[in-house]
């Protein structure tokens, strides 16, 4: 058997946000486990894969990091296309960063070829001192977008695995994203959900 067979659905996963604020740390640090504060601006479009199982049901998320293009504002409707879950990541040290997010949701509504699209807002770095913007305005910003909410640090781990757990455990309790893109029609849902929930209760606030 090979790994795929037991696997439920292949997810499309962005990550978009202004440069700078820490979306292919977060990838990096889901993915590799790994933190390089060095990391170069990314250059030309990188995903990556990645199999996580939420609530017994397996799925493989592919995750693409926008790649620096932010910063010529040249995201092309195909990265959009198809995607089921987006996450928005700002830096809670720099208030611009937050102030660009209403610019990236236009984008998303201008390209996301799906309505019910799964969104988690991600403030990054609450590693670092002087923080611009406290958690209850990233959560009123996240509410009035019916978005998910967390805080994170790529650099300490902190709510990294959290939102990308909450994230596809959204999309998979939204059949009409991912059902469709599902061949095998046996697939059955695992039912866990009156297990008590994971290590993330803390941090999110699910809508």
């Amino acid at each position: 058997m090979s790994m795929d067979d037991d696997v439920l659905t292949t997810l499309k996963i962005l990550i978009i946000g202004e440069s700078g604020v820490g979306k292919s740390s977060l990838l990096l640090r889901f993915t590799d486990d790994t933190f390089d504060p060095e990391l170069a601006a990314t250059i030309g479009v990188d995903f990556k894969v990645k199999t996580i199982s939420v609530d017994g049901n397996k799925a493989k998320l592919a995750i693409w990091d926008t790649a620096g293009q932010e910063r010529f504002r040249t995201l092309t409707p195909s990265y959009y296309r198809g995607a089921q879950g987006v996450i928005l990541v700002y830096d809670v040290t720099r208030r611009d960063t937050f102030a660009k997010l209403d610019n990236w949701l236009n984008e998303l509504e201008t390209y996301c070829t799906r309505n019910d699209l799964v969104k988690m807002l991600v403030g990054n770095k609450i590693d670092k001192e002087n923080h611009e913007l406290d958690r209850n305005e990233g959560l009123k910003f996240a509410r009035k977008h019916s978005m998910l909410f967390i805080e994170a640090s790529a650099k300490t781990r902190d709510g990294v695995q959290c939102a990308f757990e909450e994230l596809v455990e959204k999309i998979i309790q939204t059949p009409g994203l991912w059902e469709s893109e599902t061949q095998s029609r046996g697939v059955q849902l695992s039912d866990q959900d009156g297990q008590a929930r994971g290590g993330c209760g803390g941090y999110c606030s699910v809508l």
